[in-house]
């Protein structure tokens, strides 16, 4: 009776086992290097979500330390070490507000709500993002799969993945993570 009762709970606790393991093994080290130097970002406004056009600005580039500070501790994760939040733990993957997504690191312009939908995942789910010169990408090999990282242009943090299983028009889904994004709803100002 004992070795059955042990077995059952060998069987009940290894999905967590194996999802602690998973999420520890995401905080996988400092992300990509960004060096200074100007970078094109397209600006929109927080009132109404329109486009004010392309500047030309400097990378944010912060030692450790400065991030920690700006950020929170999951943001610094995030957005630094690329790491990932749990999904279902955070409200913009359900949130229906009219608005943008800002990095939480530099405060660019990521999102839109109106591109936003519920891909189901727990994460924010994004068809594009606000402008395709916000954001990065890269090839990501982590745990031995082929992933396609979305970065942010201006401060290099590490936002989420890119996927080929989103809905049209663009076919993509912006897997993204809560706590790398501030959300500015709409008719608020910065």
């Amino acid at each position: 009776m004992w070795e059955a009762l042990e077995r059952r709970r060998a069987l009940l606790i290894a999905p967590f086992a194996f999802a602690g393991l998973v999420a520890l093994t995401s905080r996988r080290g400092t992300v990509e290097t960004v060096l200074p130097g100007p970078v094109e970002i397209a600006e929109f406004d927080d009132n109404d979500g329109r486009p004010l056009g392309v500047q030309t600005v400097e990378r944010v580039v912060l030692e450790p330390a400065d991030w920690r500070a700006r950020l929170s501790n999951q943001a610094f994760y995030v957005l630094r070490h690329g790491s990932t939040d749990t999904p279902f733990t955070g409200t913009h993957h359900a949130a229906k507000e009219r608005g943008l997504y800002r990095c939480a690191g530099c405060g660019t312009a990521l999102f839109r709500s109106t591109e936003k939908f519920d891909s189901g995942t727990g994460w924010p789910s994004f068809w594009a993002p606000a402008d395709a010169r916000n954001v990065r990408t890269r090839t990501d090999v982590e745990l031995g799969l082929e992933r396609i990282e979305v970065a942010c242009q201006r401060c290099g943090g590490h936002l989420g993945h890119v996927f080929h299983d989103g809905p049209e028009p663009s076919g993509l889904r912006y897997c993204i993570n809560e706590s790398a994004l501030r959300f500015v709803a709409q008719g608020r100002m910065m």
